[in-house]
């Protein structure tokens, strides 16, 4: 088999997996609370990540750079997974899981937004106009088409899904300047994130063991959504030709989304929301075009 189509096999697996996250999330938190499942998750993806470091016999890399760049893993182990997921998934408990992904997903024009005060870069009208796109999206799904009465289903959690957004945005700017290997990288960061979360359960003498169900959902997260997936994502962007032809397949999934969401949660999927989202992908399509002609 020529290795674009396994690039696209590989692409087409880890879509899948991220079509059905939402759904694993809002499940999940009928069993468990948003801090249980943040320690489930990121504990098993820390041991996941640590299979494919033996797997792709990076080990080495690991010893060589931990002790060099500790305090970045600190950092961005703190961003992502500690913080991150302790917003997102308090965003899933107070909204439906078709205005918490979407509104997550704003993260790419966010992006821009935190490029242009971070990285002082500038910024063109077409790019203006791609954010303001993307803006309508949001206003659309926040209100559940709502515009004109401007009511929101739950407003901290709509300020949850958006926060949880530019912290993924942030984690992002900062992240590409460390020149590690991404799976030493990432591996690093959630030892130290998890360390966070097991802390943060002491503290607040949450139970451990609290619900098999829960603990089963947050594996299945750790391994879908912060693990293989990113291994596996990899493998697709190295064997393909260009990152443009396996990056396009992003967009089908939170698309995909929401007929999960519908089959499993039971989710009553609101016209404001498939429009929202087209707008906010839109939104994201014009703003990646213009940012590379």
């Amino acid at each position: 088999m020529e290795q674009q189509k396994k690039a696209y096999i590989f692409a087409l697996i880890v879509v899948l997996f991220w079509t059905t996250v939402a759904s694993a999330f809002k499940i999940t938190l009928r069993y468990l609370n948003f801090i249980q499942l943040v320690f489930w998750s990121s504990f098993t993806s820390t041991i996941t990540l640590f299979l494919t470091l033996l797997i792709e016999r990076k080990l080495k890399d690991f010893r060589k750079t931990v002790k060099i760049y500790w305090l970045n893993s600190l950092f961005f182990g703190f961003l992502n997974p500690f913080l991150y997921y302790l917003v997102l998934f308090k965003a899933y408990s107070l909204l439906p899981a078709q205005q918490a992904q979407p509104l997550n997903q704003t993260w790419a024009i966010i992006l821009v937004v935190l490029s242009m005060v971070i990285l002082k870069q500038r910024i063109g009208l077409k790019s203006i106009f791609a954010l303001l796109i993307s803006f309508i999206g949001v206003i659309l799904i926040s209100t559940r088409g709502e515009i004109t009465n401007f009511k929101f289903t739950s407003l901290p959690g709509v300020l949850l899904a958006l926060g949880s957004a530019f912290i993924w945005a942030f984690y992002w700017i900062y992240n590409v300047k460390d020149s590690r290997e991404p799976i030493v990288k990432l591996f690093t960061n959630f030892i130290f994130g998890t360390i966070f979360i097991f802390l943060l359960m002491i503290i607040l003498r949450q139970k451990f063991f609290p619900n098999l169900y829960g603990i089963t959902g947050g594996i299945y997260i750790g391994i879908f959504e912060m693990g293989i997936s990113f291994f596996l994502w990899l493998k697709a962007l190295s064997l393909s030709k260009t990152t443009a032809r396996i990056g396009n397949m992003v967009y089908l999934v939170p698309f995909l989304s929401l007929i999960v969401i519908r089959l499993t949660v039971g989710e009553q999927i609101l016209p404001a929301t498939v429009i929202g989202l087209y707008c906010i992908i839109l939104g994201i399509i014009i703003q990646q075009y213009y940012a590379r002609n």
